[in-house]
């Protein structure tokens, strides 16, 4: 069943990056703009390439590398020794969602803008969470 649900993950990665992370604008009068990971990377490759490079490794290659070498080992076509590896690549995904709530909350505290979550923030939430209940139930399950 962890195959399957991992499998699924693969899915709802890109979903995820594409969805609205949160709606935000300067003052409580205009509209907000919607923000997602993949539109928060576009702005950021404009404006500062280092932390467009960081962000990206957080935000998508880490989780979905992770995603396939769980899956690979799942399927026995990577050994099982690369759980650790794995595991540290877990870790600095959940470090996008630290630095998302980051923000939110310095922004909220400031009172300059206004900021609201969206649904994108809770599903790329849910899937970073999952991702790591399957990798540590799969470090706990004996080899086949």
């Amino acid at each position: 069943m962890l195959k399957w649900i991992n499998l699924t993950l693969l899915v709802l990665y890109p979903v995820a990056w594409a969805a609205p992370l949160m709606r935000a604008g300067l003052l409580p009068l205009f509209g907000l703009s919607e923000i997602s990971v993949l539109t928060g990377l576009q702005a950021l490759w404009d404006t500062d390439i280092p932390l467009a490079l960081l962000v990206t490794a957080f935000a998508l290659v880490a989780p979905y590398m992770k995603t396939v070498g769980l899956a690979l080992v799942q399927f026995n076509l990577l050994s099982r020794r690369t759980m650790p590896a794995l595991a540290l690549m877990g870790k600095l995904a959940m470090a996008d969602i630290f630095l998302i709530a980051l923000y939110v909350t310095i922004v909220k505290g400031i009172g300059i803008g206004r900021i609201e979550t969206a649904w994108g923030l809770y599903l790329f939430t849910a899937c970073i969470l999952t991702s790591l209940a399957i990798s540590i139930a799969e470090t706990r399950r004996t080899p086949d």
